[in-house]
């Protein structure tokens, strides 16, 4: 009885440590340049906000159908940009729209705009989720924010975005524009 108690003990400790050590490893702070430094000091703060927590939580609610994309096509959304890469390393995946979603002008995190998939040998992989305010709808000089993130100016697209990497961890951060981990 002794040692069951012990092998499950010791199965709990390896398997603490695995999730601990699955997404990322942390890096030494000395060895961190000034972005990462902000990128982590959001996630801290992402992190101890509730608000955004319950907000993150809706989002993942209401897109968890659609890591089956028939699913998202069959509630509307189109291929608006395959495989994006807008840098040299940096590349984001299919993004689908919902065009419904975009031209009303509300950034709900229960209803996204916008599905962010990683082509893969066995089909679209969901990764992410994209916030989409129309330049036409929004009459602030400032972006749109989503508790305190400022939405991306997308001129070919005529939007303002905001992936949120809800899917797939991101070390460049929840709210990045591209993530390093996707391929295309």
């Amino acid at each position: 009885m002794n040692n069951t108690i012990l092998f499950r003990f010791a199965l709990v400790a390896a398997a603490t440590l695995c999730a601990a050590c699955a997404d990322g490893a942390p890096v030494a702070p000395q060895h961190q340049s000034a972005i990462a430094a902000s990128v982590a000091s959001r996630q801290n703060d992402i992190a101890l906000n509730p608000d955004l927590q319950q907000a993150l939580a809706k989002m993942r609610a209401a897109t968890a159908p659609y890591h089956d994309l028939q699913n998202a096509l069959n509630d509307g959304f189109l291929l608006r940009a395959a495989c994006l890469s807008p840098g040299d390393d940096e590349q984001m995946g299919d993004i689908y729209a919902n065009r419904t979603r975009v031209r009303d002008g509300v950034i709900d995190p229960a209803l996204p705009d916008g599905l962010i998939y990683e082509p893969t040998p066995d089909g679209p992989r969901l990764v992410g989720v994209e916030l989409v305010m129309p330049y036409t709808l929004w009459t602030s000089p400032d972006p749109p924010t989503f508790f305190g993130v400022p939405f991306q100016r997308e001129d070919n697209f005529g939007v303002y975005g905001l992936h949120v990497w809800i899917w797939l961890h991101n070390p460049d951060g929840m709210f990045a524009e591209s993530n390093p981990r996707v391929t295309c």
